[in-house]
C-alpha cells in the first residue's frame, strides 16, 4: 500500500492499469491516492468503476487474453489466474478455444472469469452456462467477473 502511494503519478497509473486495463479507471484511482487502507482502495476502484462508460469496459475487456491464451495488460498476473487451464489437456484447450470464438461471436468481447482456481472443465462449464445468456446479462456477469479478477490484482498491488 505504502508503495502504490509512493509512486509518481504515471508509475502508479501503468501499475493501476495492469490490475483493469482502463486509461480512465486507472488514472481515477491513482489520483485518489494516497489510501489509509487496502480497503479504502478497493472503494476508490469501486466509485471509478461506476462512472465508467461502454467505451472504458470494451477498451479493459480487449486488455484480456482469451482463456488459454498469453498476453494482456497484465500476462503474468493472467498465466497465473490461468493456471489451472495450462496443464489441461491438447483436447480440452481445443475445446476452450472452440467456445471462445462461439462466445466472441455472440457477445462480442473475449469471455472473462474470476479463473484463479478453477480447472480447465470449470471454466468451460462456465463458458457453456453462459452462452444462455442474453447480451444485457451477459454484459453484467462480464462485467462482475472483470471487477473480481481486478479487486484480487488491486489486493495483490496493496500487499506489496
Amino acid at each position: 500500500m505504502s508503495e502504490l502511494n509512493r509512486l509518481p503519478r504515471e508509475e502508479a497509473q501503468q501499475r493501476l492499469y495492469s490490475c483493469f486495463a482502463s486509461r480512465k479507471w486507472a488514472a481515477h484511482v491513482a489520483d485518489g491516492r494516497p489510501y489509509a487502507s487496502p480497503e479504502a482502495l478497493l472503494d476508490a476502484a469501486e466509485q471509478a468503476w461506476s462512472e465508467l462508460e461502454p467505451a472504458d469496459w470494451a477498451q479493459a475487456l480487449a486488455g484480456h487474453p482469451r482463456i488459454g491464451e498469453r498476453g494482456g495488460s497484465s500476462a503474468v498476473a493472467s498465466e497465473q489466474e490461468q493456471s489451472g487451464v495450462r496443464t489441461a489437456p491438447a483436447a480440452m484447450l481445443d475445446q476452450l478455444a472452440a467456445e471462445n470464438r462461439l462466445y466472441e461471436d455472440r457477445f462480442g468481447h473475449v469471455f472473462l472469469i474470476a479463473a484463479a482456481g478453477k480447472s480447465a472443465d470449470e471454466i468451460l462449464d462456465a463458458l457453456r452456462e453462459r452462452m444462455g445468456n442474453d447480451p444485457v446479462t451477459e454484459s453484467r456477469v462480464a462485467a462482475a467477473e472483470h471487477r473480481k479478477i481486478a479487486r484480487l490484482r488491486l489486493e495483490a498491488l496493496a500487499q506489496e
